[in-house]
């Protein structure tokens, strides 16, 4: 079992930055893509943006593209993060982690994901 713990949400002006971080632990970390979703309040949850295990892959939706950045820590794999800038009011939401047991991954939807955290809550006044 791997368990999921994010961190790093809060409240932000529109326009300004944050930086979120998740750490996975628990059963040996085989490699794991590890990615982002959201969701925001009366919203499904949607993809935001994920990495490969080697970092070298990395996927965004459309919306965030330009703006916020996946990253994953090269010496403790287990580690990713979202720096997010330009922050937009509708980008309010719970922002969770998730992963799958492979290398690298592409079909980033709800239904595909192994393993979840609770979540982060970002909120951006306006």
């Amino acid at each position: 079992q791997v368990q999921l713990v994010e961190s790093g949400g809060g409240l932000v002006q529109a326009g300004g930055s944050l930086r979120l971080s998740c750490a996975a632990s628990g059963r040996a970390f085989s490699p794991y893509a590890m990615g982002w979703f959201r969701q925001g309040p009366g919203k499904e949850r949607e993809f935001v943006a994920a990495i490969s295990w080697s970092g070298l892959s990395t996927y965004y939706v459309d919306s965030v593209k330009g703006r916020f950045t996946v990253s994953r820590d090269h010496a403790e794999k287990n580690m990713i993060y979202l720096q997010m800038s330009g922050l937009k009011p509708d980008e309010t939401a719970v922002y969770y982690c998730a992963a799958v047991s492979r290398e690298d991954y592409i079909a980033w939807t709800v239904e595909n994901m192994e393993y979840w955290g609770k979540g982060t809550l970002v909120t951006v006044s306006s």
